[in-house]
């Protein structure tokens, strides 16, 4: 059986939206297929101790554009705890993103939304008689 992680799904239509500078969004899709658009910060340059309420991502994107979730944190009104030793933890293990999606209604949303990215759900099948024989 194969598994599906949480993978990334730009948004086309960022390029047309205005903003100085142009606004950074993307998405990422769940275990569950639901879809959470996110704002893209540089991780030497945001600030996690004060970006809540929001669920925080760390990202890691090679030089060829793909991505890869590394960690995934509930920040409240304060920001993440122990926020200081987190970015030097991510940062060593290679984050140069952070992702944080602010569109979360209280805490129980923000849970959720932890436990779709973090899960991993079992990807459908095609049915074996159906694949085998054609049809």
């Amino acid at each position: 059986m194969k598994t599906q992680r949480a993978v990334e799904a730009p948004l086309r239509t960022v390029a047309a939206l205005g903003g100085t500078p142009a606004l950074a969004l993307s998405a990422w899709r769940g275990a569950s297929g639901r879809r959470y658009v996110v704002g893209i910060h540089p991780v030497d340059v945001v600030s996690v101790e004060d970006c809540g309420p929001a669920v925080v991502l760390a990202v890691r994107r090679e030089h060829t554009g793909l991505s890869t979730l590394m960690a995934v944190e509930i920040a409240d009104g304060t920001g993440i705890r122990n926020a200081t030793a987190w970015i030097r933890n991510i940062r060593a293990d290679g984050c140069n993103e952070i992702h944080i999606h602010r569109l979360c209604e209280g805490y129980a949303e923000r849970a959720a939304l932890l436990h779709d990215l973090t899960t991993t759900a079992v990807a459908p099948q095609p049915d074996a008689g159906l694949a085998r024989f054609g049809g």
